[in-house]
């Protein structure tokens, strides 16, 4: 069986191996290429969304409450001049 020392020594080649070959420039190619697809796709980062997402619960909070105090308001309306 390969010890470990081996495995990290071949691990260690294969990484010089792929460095110094026509695999690291592809390597890079491809992750310009997926950047520039997710960035056409206007992905946002979990942060972002995350962000958003609290802004749109706080805004539906405020919302229900507009909903409930124009409720009153509109009863409170009709009680005054009996429509």
């Amino acid at each position: 069986m390969l010890n470990s020392q081996k495995l990290n020594d071949l691990s260690n080649k294969i990484n010089e191996i792929v460095k110094s070959s026509p695999l690291a420039d592809m390597e890079k190619n491809i992750h310009a290429l997926l950047r520039g697809v997710f960035t056409k796709m206007e992905l946002v980062s979990r942060e972002e969304f995350d962000v958003q997402a609290e802004v749109l619960r706080n805004t539906r909070k405020k919302l229900e409450a507009l909903e409930v105090k124009l409720a009153e308001l509109e009863a409170d309306l009709i009680s005054k001049t009996g429509k």
